[in-house]
């Protein structure tokens, strides 16, 4: 059976037509160029030469690879940023300029809010990080994504206990990655606060002169808090510690919950951890 599409065609068309109307040639290399996704040159047409490009660059694309719907994303904010800049942002009196954009968005489980597309699905979140896991080429990463897929209706207290066993994998990797050691029977949140410290994303890390120091320290420390709340509602309601799959009180909107923080959280490390080289360690708490 056919994959499915992720860059869908009402997304493609809204980006083409913004550059067709509204950008130049070198605009559109820079739009593309900006999210990593290469030119395919010779495509032929009869289009204009704005509508030719922005093609040729789609033809780089795969629709059904995370990776490259992840690279499209990115061209699609940037172009919604733009349409967000020239109109301003929607109001009551107005018709939002950006109504395309977000209805298609909100299809794939994705919205649209200072200048970022975020997941705002449980779905999309887990595709946020089986991308990363294919990127990093993370087969036990993936093998978790896939065993919680398959159990957050079917067996809720399986797809909390495996979202817990997500993000400590993804701190271990990230750890491992970067030759930092921890202990064997390190629980998940001395792991995590590990991670947090290596990739300088600790409340202390964050300078007295940056721009909305107190908010980002505060954002930081909810991260802790939702670690030790995964640790928590995986000790009341996940598998292990001797319990059964099938433990009475726990229902799919647990694990839900638990599921939609744990791929957040493992997608944002990862991010972090691929976007900024790592500094000379701390050593583990």
């Amino acid at each position: 059976m056919a994959e499915a599409e992720l860059i869908t065609h009402r997304l493609r068309q809204l980006v083409e037509d913004w550059c067709t109307n509204q950008s130049t040639l070198s605009g559109i290399d820079t739009l593309f160029g900006d999210a990593d996704v290469p030119l395919t040159e010779g495509i032929v047409t009869s289009a204009g030469a704005r509508r030719t490009r922005v093609r040729g660059y789609y033809a780089s694309l795969d629709p059904t690879s995370r990776q490259d719907f992840r690279r499209f994303l990115t061209v699609v904010a940037t172009v919604m940023e733009r349409i967000e800049e020239q109109w301003g942002p929607a109001s009551p009196d107005a018709p939002d300029p950006l109504a395309g954009f977000r209805k298609e968005l909100a299809k794939l489980g994705y919205g649209f809010a200072d200048g970022k597309i975020q997941a705002a699905s449980v779905t999309a979140r887990l595709d946020d990080a089986k991308a990363h896991a294919e990127a990093f080429d993370l087969a036990h990463l993936g093998e978790h994504i896939r065993r919680i897929e398959g159990a957050i209706d079917t067996d809720p207290a399986l797809a909390i206990g495996t979202a817990k066993e997500l993000v400590e994998t993804t701190a271990k990797t990230i750890l491992d990655g970067n030759g930092i050691t921890y202990g064997k029977n390190d629980d998940l949140p001395r792991l995590a606060k590990a991670t947090f410290a290596a990739l300088r994303q600790l409340p202390d890390d964050v300078p007295e002169a940056a721009k909305g120091a107190e908010i980002i320290r505060r954002t930081l420390s909810n991260l802790a808090s939702v670690v030790q709340g995964l640790a928590e509602i995986r000790g009341l309601y996940g598998t292990g510690h001797g319990r059964s799959g099938k433990v009475r009180g726990v229902g799919a909107r647990h694990a839900r919950l638990a599921v939609g923080a744990a791929a957040t959280l493992a997608t944002y490390l990862l991010d972090t951890h691929q976007e900024t080289p790592l500094p000379s360690p701390r050593g583990a708490p």
